[in-house]
């Protein structure tokens, strides 16, 4: 897997005042919770399946792809119960050519991201699926397949984000919006050996 561009191999984070300025109306109930992560659900691609339908009837041939990532994705990984979709479209900036069919659906927007490739959020009505709308060419979409690809196909890595995930779940349990930023070694860590594999 190496070769990748420089931008795939570098993470970008937000700067404290981006991130607070994404934030498109109130946030969830859920976000002021501590995390509560969960062993694997059998079920997680059968509710990627059944939401991900009505987006694919919505949005038509606008959609690029379609796709499931996130610790929901990867079978044997204990997660949060929170469906995550890549939804790739040409332009999320032209929100009338996508946001109403999605609105349509019940699905509400979240977080709005243009700092970061873009990135648009919207949430289920439910709570428990977070739709990530990207443009076309964001890196961010291969980074999140490569992620997802690789704890599929070792366990090690596997087991080691889950151990990471559960025991930091328990030291944010007081700062729950903590927890996102603190994964940040271990995902560097993995990352690090998905760049390197020859």
């Amino acid at each position: 897997m190496a070769g990748h561009p420089k931008d795939i191999r570098e993470r970008q984070v937000g700067t404290p005042e981006q991130q607070a300025s994404g934030l498109v109306g109130s946030r969830p109930r859920s976000w002021g919770a501590s995390v509560v992560i969960v062993g694997c659900d059998p079920s997680w691609p059968e509710r990627y399946a059944a939401v991900a339908a009505p987006i694919r009837a919505a949005l038509g041939e606008r959609i690029i792809s379609l796709e499931h990532v996130g610790s929901t994705s990867v079978p044997g990984l204990p997660a949060k119960p929170v469906i995550d979709i890549d939804l790739v479209i040409e332009d999320t900036a032209d929100e009338p050519a996508w946001l109403p069919a999605l609105e349509a659906l019940g699905y509400r927007l979240l977080l709005r991201e243009p700092w970061w490739h873009g990135h648009r959020m919207l949430i289920a009505p439910t709570d428990d699926v977070h739709l990530h709308v990207w443009p076309a060419d964001s890196p961010e979409i291969t980074r999140h397949r490569l992620f997802r690809d690789w704890l599929r196909s070792h366990p090690s890595d596997r087991d080691l984000y889950a151990t990471t995930k559960q025991r930091l779940a328990a030291e944010t349990a007081a700062a729950p919006d903590s927890y996102t930023m603190a994964k940040s070694d271990v995902i560097d860590q993995i990352f690090t050996r998905i760049f390197n594999e020859p």
